[in-house]
């Protein structure tokens, strides 16, 4: 079971209409009516971003960017014991916002 794990519900189910891009295949370039699931959830705070490249063996990531101030609610769900912790995660985060070096790194 994942810790930071989305708490949702299944709402109900839909269908769209979407144009398939895989080559080699009967359907190739030709809309196709799908099923899709709606999941219901309670509004959610970003934490953090990562993104990927592409390189020739799949994705890889390039780069995570976490949010300058994260609330200790959310730092608590990634220590195994909080209380004894010296809860030093996720400050150098906001020091590297803080100065214009840490800002220019960010924008590669």
């Amino acid at each position: 079971e994942w810790p930071l794990r989305p708490g949702g519900h299944k709402a109900g189910m839909t269908h769209i209409l979407r144009e398939v891009d895989r080559g080699g295949s009967r359907s190739h370039k030709k809309e196709v009516v799908e099923a899709v699931t709606i999941v219901e959830t309670p509004p959610m705070i970003a934490v953090g971003v990562v993104g990927y490249i592409e390189t020739p063996r799949g994705l890889r990531t390039f780069k995570t960017v976490f949010s300058q101030h994260i609330r200790d609610e959310c730092k608590r769900r990634f220590y195994k014991n909080w209380y004894r912790c010296k809860k030093k995660g996720h400050n150098r985060t906001g020091q590297k916002w803080a100065d214009e070096a840490g800002k220019e790194s960010s924008e590669v």
